[in-house]
């Protein structure tokens, strides 16, 4: 259990200005993340790696010379918001593209990928490239589908040292995707990690078991298993990654065995030795390998190994010397500090005065919003266990963190000299709540209500047409970053029974505060009905039977948060006009 904190919702960002302190001759703080503060040469492509914080060494530990450029950095496993990503990625540009690089998890690949889309905008070249070790997360014929777990290091050591050298964006692109490919990784758990703040684990494993296939963001194994001896493990992690090898492997591999928190470097090694001797004994020869703590999980008690096949280019690239504040390889010749450029100051457009039908629904959308947070505020452990049934339990978290930015944002832009419209309300509050919440409802959320705000505008009279076309707006962002169907048990079996249930009542004539209470009930029956169904998509994926007989906690939140605004809309909101503006917010 974590102890040392002052504020738990303050730990990331107060441990990553601790680290760059620690570490001034390796890395600078940059808004979102680091960079290296070393000199960069001219040309050269940046490797830009990251994730949710927790799992030190990785991933802010992996950025100097030989390896990352940089790394953005989200709150205690949950991905940087993309804002974030995109001021790390633009700081870390050194002419030569980016490449972006990071485990295949929902909230990282929709954050990371809306950096992306910016970046390239902007006449700055950025590719992408998953890390889908984890063999334990999906079937080989279904690789795509896997997570990123340890073999985070391969990938990004081979990526790093290649733009090192020199070589073009096409080329550390190249290699990064052949290095993921050909690395498997698999892991155990013998107890679950504690988030700082919290009074108990987000998952227990029962005595004298141990979990497999667990991930590293606080969510269980696939299942739980007699404790093994130290030889039944080694044979046990060796044949599984042996049985799923690449079609092109070779005879050499690199070995990694990694803790994830609690596990001592004696046990770490002990292990070692014996996975070394059975794969010398499968004709197998192990180069340069590594063991200790890489990938963590915070105070979780576990370990992974991970094999990556090499060929004579990944050999080389593997083999390259790295000079980082985590991990070191070779020896580099030392660098002067980098001259870091002040941030681009951000020239503030024009904003248009609002209607007094707009700025009146400014401020009723800021209200909205505190009702929001209220509810949130109330539920946020039942939340939260309910995202550690399957996931890494820190919904109600991501939810409180997003909707307090969100509601701050909008308070401040209701608030200037003759109000804002809902337009520029919202997408404020939007813009906060992805850049605070981060994960995977940050991005969603965050997307969705500035498509509401844009639906909204400012205009000099709203309607229910306005409202039922705000909604869609709403719906509509979700699904299309998302990617969610109906079934795949996500908040879109929620969203969607809720926006169709408002819709048709609103054409059937009832007043929006009727559609509200309407649709906010298809909400809550809907959020109820995930518990029969297996997730398709997001963190929960790899755990479908555990989170059988559970509702999907974005399902509920949604339905949460959709009840509340029925319940302030048809109780404060007496004037027919003014309860369709207070719907539509």
């Amino acid at each position: 259990m974590t102890q040392i904190f002052d504020n738990p919702a303050d730990f990331a960002d107060e441990a990553l200005d601790g680290f760059v302190a620690a570490n001034r001759g390796y890395v600078a703080r940059v808004d979102g993340g680091v960079v290296r503060s070393t000199e960069v040469p001219a040309g050269q492509v940046a490797l830009v790696v990251g994730g949710g914080s927790g799992h030190y060494p990785a991933f802010a530990g992996l950025v100097g010379p030989g390896l990352a450029a940089a790394s953005a950095c989200g709150n205690m496993f949950a991905s940087p918001a993309a804002g974030q990503v995109y001021r790390v990625a633009k700081a870390a540009n050194a002419g030569g593209g980016v490449l972006l690089s990071y485990g295949n998890y929902a909230g990282d690949v929709l954050h990371f990928g809306q950096a992306q889309l910016r970046l390239n905008a902007e006449g700055i070249e950025t590719r992408t490239v998953l890390v889908t070790d984890d063999i334990a997360s999906a079937p080989l014929d279904q690789i795509e589908k896997r997570r990123g777990i340890a073999g985070d290091l391969t990938v990004f050591k081979i990526a790093g040292a290649a733009a090192e050298a020199g070589l073009d964006l096409d080329d550390v692109e190249r290699l990064a995707i052949r290095t993921n490919y050909r690395t498997r990784s698999l892991g155990v758990a013998f107890d679950g990690c504690t988030l700082p703040g919290a009074d108990a684990p987000l998952f227990t494993v029962p005595a004298g078991h141990m979990s497999l296939g667990l991930g590293i963001h606080g969510e269980p194994g696939i299942s739980d298993h007699p404790m093994p001896t130290a030889s039944e493990l080694a044979e046990l992690l060796v044949s599984q990654l042996l049985a799923d090898k690449p079609h092109d492997a070779g005879s050499r591999v690199v070995a990694i065995v990694n803790g994830l928190g609690t596990v001592k470097y004696d046990e770490l090694f002990l292990l070692f030795g014996k996975i070394e001797k059975l794969l010398v004994a499968a004709g197998l020869t192990v180069v340069e390998p590594e063991c200790g703590e890489l990938v963590t999980s915070l105070d979780m008690s576990g370990l992974s190994l991970t094999l990556l096949w090499l060929d004579d280019e990944l050999e080389q690239y593997w083999a390259a010397p790295a000079d980082t504040p985590a991990f070191r390889k070779g020896n580099l010749a030392s660098r002067p500090a980098r001259q870091m450029a002040a941030a681009d100051a951000e020239v503030a457009s024009a904003v248009e005065r609002p209607t007094p039908a707009a700025a009146e629904l400014g401020r009723q959308a800021a209200a909205v919003l505190r009702q929001v947070r209220d509810v949130v505020v109330e539920h946020e452990e039942e939340l939260g266990r309910l995202d550690a049934v399957a996931g890494d339990g820190d919904h109600g978290i991501g939810m409180r963190r997003g909707v307090e930015a969100a509601v701050t944002a909008a308070e401040q832009a209701a608030a200037n000299d003759g109000g804002a419209s809902p337009a520029r309300v919202l997408t404020a509050a939007g813009e906060a709540w992805s850049e605070r919440a981060g994960g995977t409802s940050g991005a969603l959320w965050g997307s969705a209500i500035i498509a509401a705000g844009l639906a909204l505008g400012n205009r000099d009279s709203y309607s229910g047409g306005d409202a039922a076309a705000t909604v869609t707006a709403f719906a509509a962002a979700i699904t299309e970053l998302g990617k969610a169907d109906p079934g795949d048990k996500t908040m879109v079996d929620a969203l969607l029974p809720f926006r169709d249930a408002f819709c048709t009542a609103l054409d059937g004539g009832a007043s929006a505060g009727d559609a509200l209470a309407a649709a906010a009930a298809a909400a809550r029956t809907a959020a109820d009905r995930t518990a029969d169904l297996r997730p398709l998509k997001g963190r929960a994926r790899p755990l479908a039977e555990k989170s059988l007989g559970h509702p999907d906690p974005g399902a509920v939140s949604f339905a949460l948060i959709a009840a509340r605004i029925s319940a302030h809309t048809n109780g404060r909101l007496a004037n027919p006009e003014l309860a369709k503006q207070g719907a539509q917010a």
